[in-house]
């Protein structure tokens, strides 16, 4: 799942218009990371293996910190208090919680079964929706259609940043979305590790974006 999670960041405007879309961006790939991270530091596992699935050539072998479904709670929970006492909005902090635990949700239905349920206990789930390319393009390209719709349902442009910058970031995201589904893998999991850092663009340009739009309405 890559553009489903920014999906569920970019709808999530409309629940809490007064969170910024980089935060929200934040939240929704916040356990993708701390995935990096923890990879660098030998802490989780990740093997390159093709046809693995018909998506991603990706086998997680170990990620029970970032992506089990306790400490996605944990990380929900953690996000939700900091942002909470940084923001003073509690609407805000409560949806930026959910929308880090939903990254398990949406992993818990594209992968196959590799997410642990908790640290420790070696039980693994996982829909496997990316064992069908159309069905995993459908799926999170719906979901990514419905954010982008719901964030412009709640947000319009103050000036030319505000309109061409937004539609260049959606462009940018579904053209990292298809180099991802037909692109060629990555050389191995180091590389990977490193080129995953990448994301922290989205969450600036996220920020960037919302400072040039405006609030339209509240809430769903």
């Amino acid at each position: 799942m890559f553009i489903g999670h920014f999906g569920v960041g970019l709808g999530s405007k409309a629940i809490a218009p007064k969170t910024s879309l980089g935060t929200l961006f934040l939240a929704a790939q916040f356990v993708d990371l701390l995935w990096p991270i923890l990879l660098m530091l030998g802490w989780e596992q990740v093997e390159i293996v093709p046809d693995i699935t018909a998506v991603t050539p990706l086998d997680f072998v170990h990620y029970p910190i970032s992506h089990s479904l306790l400490m996605g709670v944990v990380w929900g929970v953690v996000f939700a208090v900091v942002y909470g006492l940084v923001s003073r909005y509690p609407k805000g902090a409560l949806v930026c919680g959910f929308v880090v635990l939903s990254h398990w949700v949406l992993d818990f239905v594209t992968h196959r079964p590799d997410l642990q349920l908790m640290p420790g206990y070696d039980m693994r789930v996982g829909l496997g929706l990316w064992f069908s390319v159309w069905g995993t393009v459908l799926v999170e390209g719906l979901i990514f259609v419905v954010g982008v719709w719901f964030y412009m349902r709640a947000t319009r442009a103050v000036d030319r940043v505000g309109s061409v910058g937004f539609g260049v970031l959606v462009g940018f995201l579904l053209l990292i979305h298809v180099g991802n589904l037909f692109g060629d893998p990555p050389p191995n999991p180091e590389v990977l590790a490193g080129v995953a850092h990448a994301q922290w663009l989205f969450i600036v340009w996220g920020y960037w974006i919302d400072r040039h739009r405006e609030g339209v309405v509240d809430s769903l």
